[in-house]
């Protein structure tokens, strides 16, 4: 274990980090739950858990902008993961060690989908751009081009989503998380942190709220999709049309990903996404080529 850590070139790194580094050969470690573009290893010392996440995949993120941002977040009260290192291992790779915060959620009720809502309600209102280095880190993504990658190959999704954005323009004035759903909360004794921030960026808080919110219409029950909405919506003043809006862009993006083979399929997946797309304003009209599971 010693070596993994220790041969890391350090960028920017806390003093915890050379506390750690100085019991390096007396830690323990264990592979976690591995996302699409990292992997990821539980390392623990006598007394503390730390998560390392190795970027060894396709993916080529900037970490050190991750770290700055964590760090920044947690400085306004957000509840996510403290940054202790970030640097580059001997394979040229990225990494970034932060603190270990608990497991992914695993029973869903309305006092949990309630605290999930006051966490991403509580994100976006943050505002960095007071902080000139964290504000000019953080990238702002064309949105077609980020969040519908390939979707020019499927006019049907393409051309819906173009109409959206015309119709409703972006406002992309906050922090938002990219991917803000239950894989990517975690809970340890009641207390609940975001992690997985490879998508933080300047963007629109309607399009984040939406995201989650489809996920959960499609994924969850009913109902707590509800509580969520009407908690998240509690302080904010969205117009109907607004959200109607981008809960479409949302569902034409889970079309997109499934037809790329990038969204988990279950039994009643496909009966869900349609009932969304006959419920929705801008979506009941149009005809889409095929989503099938």
């Amino acid at each position: 274990m010693g070596s993994l850590i220790t041969a890391v070139n350090w960028i920017e790194k806390e003093d915890a980090l050379d506390a750690l580094l100085d019991q390096a050969e007396t830690l323990s470690t264990q592979p976690l739950k591995q996302g699409f573009e990292a992997e990821v290893l539980g390392i623990h010392s006598d007394q503390e858990r730390f998560v390392l996440k190795i970027w060894n995949k396709d993916s080529r993120p900037d970490v050190g902008a991750q770290y700055l941002l964590l760090k920044t977040l947690q400085e306004r009260g957000i509840s996510v993961s403290r940054p202790i290192g970030w640097g580059i291992d001997p394979g040229g790779d990225q990494v970034l060690l932060t603190t270990f915060d608990g497991t992914t959620i695993d029973k869903v009720n309305d006092k949990t989908i309630t605290e999930v809502a006051g966490l991403l309600s509580k994100l976006h209102e943050v505002n960095i751009s007071e902080i000139e280095e964290a504000s000019a880190l953080l990238p702002k993504h064309d949105f077609l081009d980020y969040f519908f990658l390939g979707a020019s190959e499927y006019p049907d999704l393409y051309n819906a989503a173009i109409f959206l954005i015309q119709t409703t323009p972006l406002k992309q004035n906050k922090i938002i998380h990219g991917d803000f759903h239950s894989n990517n909360i975690v809970e340890n004794n009641g207390q609940y942190a975001i992690i997985d921030w490879t998508n933080g960026q300047w963007g629109d808080p309607r399009y984040d709220f939406a995201w989650t919110y489809i996920l959960q219409k499609i994924y969850d029950s009913q109902p707590r999709a509800e509580v969520f909405r009407s908690v998240y919506l509690s302080d904010k003043d969205i117009p109907e049309e607004e959200l109607d809006a981008f809960e479409a862009l949302a569902c034409l993006r889970w079309i997109l990903l499934s037809r790329r083979n990038g969204v988990p399929k279950r039994r009643g997946t496909a009966e869900r996404v349609k009932q969304l797309i006959h419920n929705n304003s801008f979506l009941k009209e149009r005809k889409f080529s095929d989503f099938s599971l």
